[in-house]
């Protein structure tokens, strides 16, 4: 029988592609793949655990083989990951979710299913390239469409609670929002609402940059040029915005996209 595998992410729209395809092709041969970073908000399992019941199927984990989080990643690899390079995606999602798809399926016979919609679809030939020689699917990008609203309730008609982070204002239910590919208006967020998250990694970015140099998470464009811009500067402009007309970029959200884009 083909074996049909839901790249499971915690979040809204991995449970609607779950959902999706349990209702075409039943539960039977269905798996709901969780890469777990080791950094995850501790609600995002709860939410795995009450999704995951109310679909019928266990989530099945997988994790780096040291059990690393992502900061440990760019420790050991003497990188800061940012928007342009992450190796945490790689290194806590990919490889764990390929090497657990190589011991248990088949590409013949196996689609992988990812929870993109259809505000994404552009993403969807890399990522198809990517995870070859497994073939994917992304149901979400096609009618009808729905957005995350929705879903969300759809959600709660099935007494299911959103993960806390969406209640929090985030975009996605991944890392504890400590997305290395957040931009400065996803690390506001996470300073007003994690005051103790921000500062452990604004720590970790100072440490990094005592050994890499001018390096950060951020990217600063206010006059014109591209420059680093660390969490520390950040939280400074945040502090000084209400007296100074300072440019902090609110719009700049940034995406999760290191489940999905496996190139």
């Amino acid at each position: 029988m083909p074996k049909h595998i839901v790249m499971w992410s915690g979040g809204i729209t991995s449970w609607a592609t779950a959902r999706w395809v349990i209702d075409r092709h039943g539960p039977a041969d269905v798996t709901l793949l969780f890469a777990d970073t080791n950094a995850e908000d501790p609600d995002l399992h709860r939410f795995n655990a009450e999704a995951s019941a109310q679909l019928g199927i266990p989530v099945t984990r997988v994790a780096d083989p040291k059990e690393r989080d992502p900061w440990q990643v760019f420790e050991d690899k003497q990188w800061l990951g940012n928007t342009r390079l992450a190796q945490c995606s790689l290194e806590l999602k990919i490889q764990p979710c390929r090497t657990w798809l190589a011991a248990n399926t088949d590409p013949a016979d196996t689609m992988l299913y990812v929870g993109i919609d259809w505000t994404e679809t552009h993403r969807l030939p890399v990522i198809t390239e990517g995870w070859l020689p497994w073939t994917v699917d992304a149901p979400l990008t096609r009618p009808p469409y729905a957005d995350k609203t929705m879903l969300l309730a759809e959600l709660k008609a099935l007494h299911i609670r959103r993960p806390n982070l969406y209640r929090l204002g985030f975009e996605h239910n991944n890392c504890g929002a400590l997305c290395v590919k957040g931009g400065q208006g996803h690390w506001l967020r996470v300073l007003k609402v994690f005051p103790d998250r921000f500062a452990k990694i604004e720590a970790f970015e100072q440490r990094m940059r005592a050994k890499l140099g001018d390096v950060s998470i951020l990217r600063d464009r206010t006059d014109g040029t591209l420059k680093p811009l660390t969490l520390a500067a950040l939280r400074q402009r945040a502090d000084a915005a209400a007296e100074e007309d300072d440019q902090l970029d609110l719009f700049d959200i940034g995406g999760c996209g290191c489940f999905t884009d496996a190139a």
